[in-house]
């Protein structure tokens, strides 16, 4: 009498995405709320970007994204040349014990004559300039400002100059509004402003290898209490 058993039927499992080899996880966190802006009042200046500080509110925010990020492995922090970012990373760089390294190409666009605040206030006043930057979807309409193109193309040089630094690693880079939805863009050929609005303090996941990017999470804000996605300012 033959005692084979019948092999168990084939299976195929669904399996987790893992990054392939060489790849860079990218976390992209937005800064904190920062201060409001009072017209006559503009923002002190850096290199010709607004620069407030955080407001009140974001320092809570910086918190709650240590408090979320501070167990995973993560080998290096970026920040841009604006305060706001340094001040949102500083909690959890020093839960991990890193020093944040600065790319400079990663500040926020660049808004010509709407620079320090002023596009705040021109957004709520629905400025005709405003509506047509947001009708043509394009940055550059504001007069002395980066164009779209131009702001896509200084950040994924960033992105990839932290790529090659960082194969095989993951990164938490503390970045903008703008420019996570130009990176959000590059990385899924989507239409230029359809990922603004990322709230502050929310997270996003990049994974790159070399000219393949993919986005694997947009605007996650679990850590900061509440589904609190809505409209947000860029700057």
């Amino acid at each position: 009498m033959s005692t084979d058993q019948p092999s168990p039927p084939a299976e195929h499992r669904q399996v987790r995405f893992t990054p392939p080899s060489g790849a860079t996880e990218i976390l992209l966190v937005r800064h904190g709320e920062s201060s409001p802006f009072r017209p006559g009042a503009p923002f002190p200046l850096v290199d010709g970007h607004g620069d407030p500080p955080l407001a009140p509110d974001g320092v809570v925010q910086a918190e709650a994204v240590a408090d979320r990020l501070q167990h995973e492995t993560i080998h290096a922090i970026y920040v841009t040349t604006l305060q706001r970012t340094h001040q949102t990373a500083a909690p959890l760089a020093a839960r991990l014990g890193l020093t944040p390294m600065v790319e400079p190409g990663l500040r926020e666009i660049f808004l010509g004559e709407w620079e320090g605040g002023i596009l705040r206030q021109k957004g709520a006043e629905n400025d005709p300039v405003y509506l047509r930057m947001q009708a043509e979807q394009d940055w550059g309409v504001i007069p002395g400002a980066e164009s779209v193109a131009d702001l896509q193309a200084r950040c994924a040089a960033a992105i990839d100059r932290i790529h090659r630094a960082h194969p095989d690693q993951r990164v938490a880079v503390f970045v903008h509004g703008g420019v996570i939805a130009a990176l959000c863009g590059h990385a899924t050929g989507a239409r230029a402003f359809a990922f603004n609005g990322a709230d502050n303090g929310s997270i996003h996941h990049l994974v790159v290898l070399g000219d393949e990017w993919k986005l694997r999470c947009f605007n996650d804000t679990g850590h900061l209490g509440g589904f609190t996605a809505r409209a947000q300012p860029l700057t």
